[in-house]
């Protein structure tokens, strides 16, 4: 990639911003992490030493009043936020990277996609655990025919977090999108239509099973995809015991996996793609391709998140489509708020067509 790396605003450096949006746009070609924003004093002093060479602010309008000064604005505050500074982003004329999921409601994503598209304004969504190596994996699977004609998608999320961490996404505050639907939700739920496409029907269990939670913690959701394929999914934070990450059954063979994409780990941990094993797993942790007595592994995919920032780079310089249709994650919220109707109803619903 030639000329002057592309400018970015990150706006948030809590979980997302710290550990996976800052390292990422940090190490790909052709973009340059210009400034962050935070209100936190205590988070905008840890930015200035992992990113000295960023500016740091603590407000998203030192960056609005001079617009002229970034290429690209990345959304990686609270979730009840994301919609507002998007909007202001577009209004602004800057390209932005929206984390998931796009919206706490599926009227406002509509409209931001709306928004940017009639301003002209690039905008995609961090959907991340596409690029995760195990789904990876299952999407060259299936594509490929090793496991026939695919009868039923198992996907799981889980986690075993016994006491109520504090933070917005164990909160129940009005528009915070908090709890694990939309938290684990949005990515199982991202998976599930990107491999198999569009959903007839749902149906959905939605809990509260600690004392004192606030938002739910314990979901199954279960879609009826059109092409057939039943995608069946499990997220929350009471599995004392976890189950496969991946359980794939086809008519000619079935594939299973353990444990989660080694990526985030490693970023929490200081490591940085480029580094040598990036995104690999240990040939003890492949998984299983075949039926009962006759199983071999099958290599995982290494994990590949730095592709997410160079698709957009790649984008915002030679026109090519953004890594992320914004249109896929509103349905990913369409159907996180059918799961809840479907939850409180105690009822299979119809999805309607778009």
């Amino acid at each position: 990639m030639t000329g002057e790396p592309l400018r970015v605003g990150l706006l948030g450096y809590g979980t997302a911003g710290r550990f996976f949006h800052a390292p990422l746009i940090a190490a790909t070609d052709g973009l340059r992490l210009d400034a962050v924003v935070t209100r936190d004093a205590e988070r905008r002093a840890q930015a200035a030493t992992e990113h000295p060479d960023a500016r740091v602010v603590d407000d998203a309008e030192r960056l609005w009043s001079d617009t002229d000064a970034l290429d690209l604005v990345v959304v990686a505050a609270p979730n009840r936020q994301h919609v507002p500074l998007a909007r202001a982003a577009v209004a602004a004329g800057l390209p932005v990277v929206v984390d998931k999921p796009v919206a706490p409601d599926a009227g406002q994503g509509r409209a931001l996609v709306a928004e940017a598209a009639a301003a002209g304004v690039p905008l995609t969504v961090f959907q991340n655990r596409r690029w995760d190596g195990d789904y990876r994996t299952v999407r060259r699977l299936v594509q490929g025919g090793d496991l026939g004609r695919v009868l039923r998608f198992e996907s799981r999320f889980e986690r075993w977090r016994p006491a109520i961490k504090p933070g917005w996404r164990e909160s129940a505050a009005p528009g915070g999108a908090g709890g694990a639907l939309f938290d684990l939700g949005a990515h199982l739920v991202d998976q599930a239509v990107h491999l198999f496409g569009p959903v007839e029907h749902l149906y959905a269990e939605v809990d509260r099973r600690r004392a004192g939670a606030e938002v739910d913690d314990d979901a199954f959701v279960a879609l009826t995809h059109t092409c057939g394929v039943r995608s069946h999914l499990w997220m929350g934070a009471v599995t004392a015991q976890l189950g496969p990450r991946f359980r794939v059954l086809g008519d000619r063979a079935a594939y299973t996996s353990w444990g989660l994409d080694p990526q985030e780990a490693s970023l929490r941990a200081g490591r940085r793609p480029g580094e040598p094993g990036w995104g690999e797993v240990d040939p003890d942790r492949y998984g299983r391709l075949g039926a009962d007595g006759d199983l071999r592994a099958v290599p995982t995919e290494a994990g590949r998140y730095p592709d997410f920032y160079a698709g957009v780079a790649a984008a915002l310089r030679d026109g090519t489509p953004m890594p992320v249709d914004p249109a896929d994650a509103v349905t990913v919220v369409e159907l996180i708020e059918l799961a809840h109707s479907s939850a409180a109803q105690g009822v299979i619903l119809p999805v309607p067509p778009v």
